[in-house]
């Protein structure tokens, strides 16, 4: 399985790589011809979406989406790929997977830590400030979008690579995908 991470000055590309290693994933830098293309992302919305557009890798995820190739975005990854985010004061998104990213209320701003996911009740790691508000929500936590589907592209809100065996398994599940 060819497998090739965004690399756009943001992400949490490192553990991503030492995740897919542990699965055997052959990491590979052709954004549009890999099996998966994985967006991940930590950082803020603005600078991700300008590292994503100076690099050109905008136009390459939405044409990959376009022809339903397979598209995995991890935490900000899926948050940039909504159609904008409240982040920075607004800033518009991929466009891959119709809704918006907005900041998360309550007790517990940043939400970090482990949390079930349902349906399923495995329970992942999260560390985010920003949650997905999009009708393609498949699996929440918490009452917060856990997890998106639209198309070829499915985002999660928690870290696969930093969720031990249920975020191994999830990861294997996507790239089976592939």
């Amino acid at each position: 399985m060819k497998v090739a991470i965004c690399r756009y000055g943001a992400g949490n590309v490192r553990s991503v790589e030492l995740a897919l290693g542990r699965l055997g994933a052959e990491l590979v830098d052709d954004l549009a011809g890999a099996d998966v293309t994985i967006l991940p992302g930590v950082g803020s919305a603005r600078s991700a979406m300008a590292g994503l557009t100076e690099r050109g890798t905008d136009v390459v995820l939405r044409e990959r989406h376009a022809a339903g190739r397979p598209i995995l975005g991890i935490c900000l990854g899926l948050q940039l790929a909504l159609d904008e985010s409240e982040e920075d004061g607004g800033v518009p998104g991929l466009g891959l997977v119709p809704g918006r990213a907005v900041r998360l209320t309550g007790e517990r701003v940043p939400r970090i830590g482990w949390a079930a996911v349902e349906p399923g009740g495995d329970a992942f790691w999260f560390a985010h400030s920003y949650a997905a508000e999009t009708e393609a929500t498949v699996a929440t936590s918490e009452g917060v979008s856990a997890i998106v589907e639209h198309g070829s592209f499915t985002g999660v809100q928690f870290h696969p690579e930093k969720s031990g065996v249920a975020g191994a398994r999830f990861l294997e599940q996507c790239l089976s995908r592939g």
